[in-house]
């Protein structure tokens, strides 16, 4: 295959999970289902938060921003998927590609982001509870967010006009579901020296940093747990970090075993299959470990849907 000049490439093909067609209705139903319960569930969450005046806290504006993130990480990749799966059709245009790589690169960051700024709030609020209110004040959990959406708005431009200055061959083919920036520089015929080096370098500061700050956060809550003297303040305390450590856990574990499948053969297909989990079932996961073990949040979840009843019997 001779290499192309960008301008002569209009369109790729996106292999997907499989290509098996008597797969194709399972995993449109499979997905479907998937996605559904991901974004209702994470819907939920946020209204919630924003009507019950008892969750108007740091802990839970946070949590809302990460309910928002996996509503928006989920829609970029799983609808294409399931349009293509429907017409039958893999075809991917090189501007919807690039936009793709563009808005999936933005909020898988600013799911690192949340997740260390939560882990930040946990620090917070055991290490120093007397002044809990006075430090992450409105201002500051504000500034927060605001800092993370333009750390991530500018890291994944970079990334998208890096790619721009790349040329494919003809007739490229992905093989995965959706356009994902790692493969898609192995597929580029140009030289991607400069590309890799943007991409592991941002990998390392932003991915790394933020893992590296969740780690320092837990180790001095962890320091702090055992200090206290009664095992039930002990397991109060360690109570109100199970759920985001349930979620980080499934989400940095599953993004390592992503690049491990990568090293082994027949990469490309184990690579798609282990992205699922932190694209899809990560996601889908989130609002049930937020929601099964915090009373707060049942309380107000259940005061929905007594007001959503009340409001459709009147």
């Amino acid at each position: 295959m001779e290499p192309g000049n960008v301008s002569q490439i209009s369109e790729f093909l996106l292999l997907g999970l499989s290509d098996d067609r008597e797969l194709q209705p399972l995993l449109l139903g499979l997905f479907l289902s998937m996605y559904l319960i991901t974004v209702f569930g994470n819907l939920l969450i946020i209204l919630a938060v924003s009507m019950d005046s008892n969750l108007h806290t740091p802990m839970y504006f946070f949590l809302a921003n990460l309910s928002f993130v996996d509503i928006c990480f989920t829609t970029t990749t799983i609808p294409k998927m399931l349009v293509n799966i429907q017409t039958k059709n893999k075809v991917i245009t090189y501007a919807g590609c690039i936009t793709q790589i563009y808005f999936f690169i933005l909020f898988a960051v600013s799911d690192f982001f949340m997740l260390s700024v939560m882990a930040y709030d946990r620090f917070v609020a055991i290490c120093h509870p007397l002044r809990y209110m006075v430090i992450m004040n409105p201002q500051l959990c504000a500034l927060l967010v605001l800092v993370s959406w333009i750390v991530c708005v500018l890291n994944s431009l970079l990334h998208s006009l890096m790619m721009l200055r790349l040329s494919f061959c003809s007739h490229v083919q992905i093989p995965h579901f959706f356009c994902e920036l790692n493969q898609m520089i192995q597929l580029a015929c140009s030289d991607t020296f400069l590309n890799n080096l943007v991409m592991y370098f941002a990998a390392v500061l932003l991915g790394g940093g933020s893992f590296a700050g969740i780690l320092y956060s837990y180790s001095k809550i962890v320091s702090t747990i055992l200090g206290i003297s009664s095992a039930l303040g002990k397991y109060k305390a360690f109570s109100t970090c199970t759920s985001h450590l349930s979620v980080v856990s499934l989400f940095y574990c599953t993004m390592l075993g992503v690049y491990l499948s990568s090293a082994a053969p027949q990469s490309s297909h184990a690579s798609a299959v282990a992205s699922v989990m932190y694209t899809v079932v990560t996601p889908m996961l989130n609002p049930f470990i937020y929601s099964l073990r915090n009373t707060d949040m049942k309380r107000a979840l259940k005061a929905l849907f007594v007001m959503e009843t009340l409001h459709r019997t009147t």
